[in-house]
């Protein structure tokens, strides 16, 4: 069943969020901060999603959408995305028979047409492997962007509306839901971006609606397992309102 856009009911987050995303920004300035070149501080970035992985799994998080590349990062440097594609070719060689192992999902969502047919080929691989496996889906956000993600489900909605299967008045919020990535998924209820940057980089657009954000001071790489944890933690003490006043989730605490 398709996860509703807004909450009906406001709860307050005493509880670990269902659906955790997260901007993973640094790399470079971390390996600058350690003399290095940028290629290092994207391989010490995959060692930090192993331990944001284990950690999410471990504390009961249902899903967990990592923003590893970006629709205008092809911007970058030729030789720094070259070796972010081999990285991520690399990471997907090694890295899905653990997930298997631990009975979690893979699902990568963004525009795969940018990338070479090899990589594209380990990706349905990747996920065809863990397609059945329910602890926990990781996602990962490639060649992604959120306007291209609202735009492919509106030109979906279209075609039906085209092709004389919807009228104009049958579109909806949850029906363009629908169309989205992850419109199958809960909404995240965290976004987490790191190295001090307080921004959404046009990630996820359409679900950040009522997210819970935390922004930390910390370069990815050094994002583990403590740093995971406080993030939890900041959002366990978060009221969510969902649009409702002090005084209405009082009332409803209270009949509860």
């Amino acid at each position: 069943m398709t996860a509703k856009v807004t909450a009906e009911i406001p709860v307050a987050a005493d509880n670990c969020p269902r659906h955790v995303a997260i901007i993973m920004d640094g790399n470079n300035r971390w390996a600058k901060a350690h003399r290095l070149k940028g290629v290092v501080g994207h391989k010490a970035g995959v060692d930090a999603v192993k331990a944001v992985v284990e950690t999410c799994a471990k504390e009961g998080v249902e899903v967990l959408t990592l923003f590893a590349f970006s629709s205008e990062n092809w911007r970058r440097p030729k030789d720094e995305v070259s070796a972010l594609m081999r990285l991520f070719l690399i990471a997907l060689e090694r890295e899905v028979r653990k997930l298997h192992r631990n009975n979690i999902r893979l699902r990568i969502i963004g525009d795969r047409s940018a990338f070479n047919p090899a990589l594209q080929e380990h990706m349905e691989k990747a996920e065809a492997l863990t397609r059945d496996n329910t602890r926990m889906t990781v996602v990962i956000a490639a060649n992604y962007g959120g306007h291209w993600d609202i735009t492919q489900a509106t030109r979906k909605v279209a075609e039906q509306v085209k092709a004389g299967q919807l009228e104009p008045s049958d579109i909806t919020d949850d029906l363009i839901q629908e169309h989205l990535s992850i419109g199958d998924l809960p909404m995240p209820d965290l976004l987490i971006r790191t190295a001090g940057e307080q921004r959404i980089s046009n990630f996820l657009l359409w679900h950040l609606a009522y997210t819970e954000f935390y922004f930390s001071e910390v370069f990815w790489p050094d994002f583990k397992s403590e740093q995971m944890l406080k993030a939890l933690d900041a959002y366990a003490h978060r009221q969510r309102r969902f649009g409702q006043t002090d005084d209405q989730i009082a009332a409803r605490a209270a009949q509860q």
